[in-house]
């Protein structure tokens, strides 16, 4: 869909809503309930009780066809949902294989850049130190340094 099928005011309302939002990472899940309650050995009437008292108590988030797991979830669960940031100098002639080589991590983004580093990773906080332990092996990365996120401003 392009923009010149949509009006002024909602063009004017998506600019109003960007400049509002605050950048979430989300636990969907797009299953549906009926497998859910399947896989978990329940009906699905009694799934729904449990999915209400969740949604409830501030743990989900549901709509049509998706159930969004909420950061206290996450948090009762014992997990991290944040994020982190990889900062790494790399030798000149061992670029390419370390490109090569950083491309096959399970990390959200690889960033090539110019200035004083060579690398910035993007990486969600519970896959942080598997990274780093594989980015340990690769030879010709001279530094790293890493960043946990702990608020996005914007």
């Amino acid at each position: 869909m392009s923009s010149k099928t949509l009006s002024e005011k909602q063009i004017e309302l998506l600019r109003y809503l960007f400049k509002k939002s605050k950048p979430l990472r989300v636990f969907t899940v797009t299953d549906t309930q009926s497998s859910i309650a399947k896989e978990l050995g329940i009906s699905r009437q009694a799934l729904n009780m449990h999915l209400k008292k969740l949604r409830e108590l501030g743990f989900l988030r549901t709509g049509r066809g998706f159930i969004d797991l909420t950061d206290r979830a996450v948090q009762l669960l014992g997990r991290q949902s944040g994020e982190a940031i990889i900062v790494l100098r790399i030798e000149p002639s061992k670029r390419l294989n370390i490109y090569s080589s950083l491309s096959n991590l399970p990390v959200e983004k690889v960033y090539r850049v110019t200035g004083d580093v060579d690398v910035i990773i993007h990486v969600s906080q519970p896959l942080l130190e598997e990274v780093l332990n594989r980015i340990n092996t690769l030879e010709g990365v001279r530094e790293t340094r890493t960043y946990v996120v702990i608020e996005t401003i914007k």
